[in-house]
C-alpha cells in the first residue's frame, strides 16, 4: 500500500457524463495518491479509470437528508481506514463537506474554510450580495419574490433576459430551468417559469458576447484566504452554445483578472478550490462576476506549471504539510471536451448560417481520452451514443407511447441537472 495519504473524490448527484471528476482521479493517481471515488454505477468514466484506488458505489437521488450523507461518508472513511483527503465534485458536495467539517473530521482531511461560506457563494443570490458587500462587478441581478416581480423586471429592463436557479441546490428536483436559460419576450419568462407564485429565480441582464468575453479563473487558497495558485483563461465555446459547460478553452494570462480574483478570496477568508466564471463587458471595461463554484471546475486540467501543479494537486500537497511551490501557470494550453464540443461547433455553425471555426489544436488537454487511461474515453463513447440515439428517437417514442422520463444520465450535460442539484436541504428547512 502506498504511504501517501489518500483521497476521495465525493460526490453526490448523478452525472456521469461530466468529466471533472475523472481529471481528478488522473491527477491524483499520476502522482501515486491512492485515489477513490464514490460514482453513480460500476461502468461510469471514473469507475474504469487505472488510476483508480477504489470505488464506492453511492447512488444519490437528491432527496438525502444531510445527515444520511455524513453517515455515508463516515462509513467510507472507515472503509479506507486512513485519514483521507476529501476532494468535492460539485457545489452540493463542497457544501456538505463545509457545513459538517466538524464530523467528518474523523476521518477526512478538509480545507479550513467557514462553514456557511459555500453555500453563499454557489447561492446566485448569496454570491450577488457578497459582491455588492465588496465593491466586485457583476451584471445587473434581481431576486423577484413573486411573479408581478418577475414581469416587471422584464418590463423595465426589456429582452432578452437571463435566469438562472436562485440557489444551487434546486436542479435536480424542483427547479424550472436546471440550467442557465435565455428568455426573449414575455411570453418565453413566464413559460419557462411556470406558475408557481414564487419563482425560484435570479433574473440577471444579458451582456450580449458581441461586447463581452467570457473569461475563468481557477483558483487554490490556503487558510485565511491566502492564494497560492491564481489560473486564468478564456472560454472558446460551450454546451449549450453561449450558456452552459466549456468545450474548448484556452489558458491566457490577464493580471487584473487574476487580481480582482485573489482580493476577492482573500476579503472573504475563502479556503480551498474555486472556478470563478467573469465576462467581459467591453462597454464599460470592467470583469463581472457570473459564477463563484466552491469546488474545482470542469476545465481545471487546462491550467498547470511547468512543474505539473494543478488546483488539485496543489490543496492535496497543501493539506497534507507539504510544500506548494509559488510558480506560475503555463499559458497557451488549451482545453477540449471531444463529444460536446463537436455537437457544439456544429449547432453553432447551423444557427450562423456558417462553417464550424477552427480552433488551435497544439498543446491541448483532452477531457476523455488518454493514452495512459483510455478506458474512459470508451466509457463515455459508448453512454454518449446512447443518449445522442434516446434523443433523435425520441419523436418516435413519443407517438408509440407516453414518455416515463429519462434519467438524468441520458441526457447531454447542462441540458438537464447537473452538479449544483438539489442534494442538501439548507439548514431549518423542510424537504
Amino acid at each position: 500500500m502506498s504511504d501517501q495519504v489518500p483521497a476521495l473524490l465525493v460526490k453526490l448527484g448523478r452525472f456521469p457524463q461530466l468529466h471533472g471528476g475523472l481529471g481528478a482521479v488522473r491527477t491524483l493517481g499520476r502522482m501515486g495518491v491512492p485515489a477513490y471515488a464514490m460514482v453513480e454505477d460500476p461502468f461510469t468514466p471514473v469507475a474504469l479509470s487505472r488510476h483508480l484506488a477504489g470505488r464506492f458505489i453511492r447512488p444519490t437521488t437528491g432527496a438525502e437528508d444531510a445527515s444520511e450523507l455524513v453517515l455515508a461518508l463516515l462509513q467510507i472513511g472507515r472503509q479506507i481506514g486512513r485519514p483521507t483527503v476529501a476532494v468535492a465534485e460539485g457545489d452540493e458536495a463542497a457544501v456538505l463537506l463545509a457545513e459538517n467539517a466538524d464530523r467528518l473530521a474523523e476521518w477526512f482531511v478538509l480545507s479550513p474554510v467557514p462553514p456557511a461560506l459555500p453555500r453563499r457563494l454557489a447561492s446566485k443570490a448569496g454570491l450577488n450580495r457578497t459582491c455588492q458587500e465588496h465593491g466586485v462587478p457583476t451584471p445587473l441581478t434581481r431576486s423577484p419574490v413573486d411573479r408581478a416581480e418577475l414581469v416587471a423586471v422584464g418590463r423595465e429592463w426589456g429582452f432578452p433576459l437571463v435566469l438562472k436557479d436562485r440557489e444551487p441546490f434546486t436542479k435536480l428536483n424542483d427547479s424550472a430551468m436546471g440550467h442557465t436559460v435565455f428568455v426573449h419576450d414575455e411570453a418565453e419568462l413566464l413559460a419557462v417559469c411556470g406558475s408557481a407564485d414564487s419563482p425560484s429565480v435570479i433574473v440577471q441582464e444579458h451582456i450580449p458576447l458581441e461586447v463581452a468575453e467570457e473569461w475563468f479563473t481557477h483558483l487554490y487558497c490556503s487558510a485565511g484566504g491566502m492564494p497560492r495558485l491564481v489560473f486564468t483563461g478564456q472560454k472558446l465555446r460551450s454546451w449549450p452554445p453561449r450558456t452552459g459547460l466549456t468545450t474548448r478553452a484556452r489558458a491566457r494570462p490577464n493580471t487584473a483578472l487574476a487580481t480582482l480574483a485573489a482580493e476577492l478570496c482573500r476579503a472573504i477568508g475563502y479556503c480551498g478550490i474555486a472556478d470563478l466564471d467573469w465576462r467581459f463587458d467591453r462597454r464599460d471595461g470592467r470583469y463581472k462576476l457570473v459564477d463563484f463554484n466552491p469546488r474545482f471546475g470542469q476545465q481545471f486540467r487546462l491550467f498547470t506549471t511547468a512543474q505539473e501543479l494543478d488546483v488539485v494537486r496543489a490543496m492535496y500537497l497543501d493539506l497534507t504539510g507539504q510544500d506548494v511551490p509559488d510558480v506560475t501557470q503555463i499559458h497557451g494550453r488549451g482545453f477540449i471536451v471531444g463529444n460536446l464540443d463537436a455537437v457544439s461547433a456544429t449547432v453553432t455553425a447551423w444557427r450562423e448560417r456558417r462553417l464550424p471555426s477552427a480552433l488551435p489544436r497544439r498543446n491541448l488537454e483532452r477531457a476523455w481520452l488518454s493514452w495512459d487511461d483510455p478506458v474512459p474515453a470508451v466509457a463515455v463513447a459508448v453512454r454518449f451514443s446512447g443518449t445522442v440515439a434516446r434523443r433523435l428517437t425520441k419523436p418516435v417514442r413519443a407517438v408509440v407511447g407516453p414518455d416515463k422520463g429519462v434519467p438524468s444520465q441520458g441526457a447531454l450535460p447542462h441540458e438537464t441537472p447537473a452538479p449544483g442539484g438539489r442534494l442538501l436541504q439548507p439548514r431549518g428547512t423542510a424537504p
